[in-house]
């Protein structure tokens, strides 16, 4: 079942890659007391999520603070090294982007919003989403109904959800 907006985030942690290594972000933590937009997609240097998706939070990504929102977070199913060299070559961080890994899936699994095609490597991917949450809590969340598009899950179609 997908998450729906009113839905607390289920709790878990997502991976980023530091000085010594792979650590984990506890999404709790992360989202407590907050209103971060996060959104996913279904692979770092993926057509759709290079070209289109990335592009339009780091575009967005000053609107979106003047608007109250404390983080923009990127999630994918990755392991944190292609999500931290997806980062150094889109300059993500710079534009105040934090990406942040799933490495198993389990984030995206308990939030419903996996899918999978094998033929192309896929397996529990991250569906193409868009979602505002405050204090833990889905308050808007946009997906997207077709394979290679991103509309719904831009960011200026979610900012202007704010």
């Amino acid at each position: 079942m997908t998450i729906e907006i009113g839905a607390e985030l289920p709790s878990g942690n997502l991976m980023k890659l530091g000085e010594n290594g792979p650590e984990p972000v506890d999404v709790a933590a992360l989202t407590k007391g907050r209103k971060v937009v996060l959104f996913g997609l279904p692979g770092a240097f993926t057509g759709t999520c290079t070209s289109a998706h990335l592009p339009s939070f780091m575009r967005t990504a000053e609107a979106f603070r003047t608007k109250g929102v404390d983080e923009i977070i990127c999630m994918s199913v990755n392991d944190p090294w292609v999500m931290d060299a997806w980062d150094k070559s889109m300059g993500a961080s710079e534009a105040g982007i934090t990406m942040l890994a799933d490495p198993a899936g389990d984030l995206t699994m308990a939030m419903g919003l996996d899918f999978s095609a094998p033929v192309v490597g896929f397996v529990n991917r991250t569906r193409r989403f868009a979602a505002i949450v405050e204090d833990g809590v889905i308050q808007a969340l946009n997906e997207e109904t077709e394979r290679g598009v991103c509309d719904r899950t831009a960011g200026e179609t979610l900012l202007e959800a704010i």
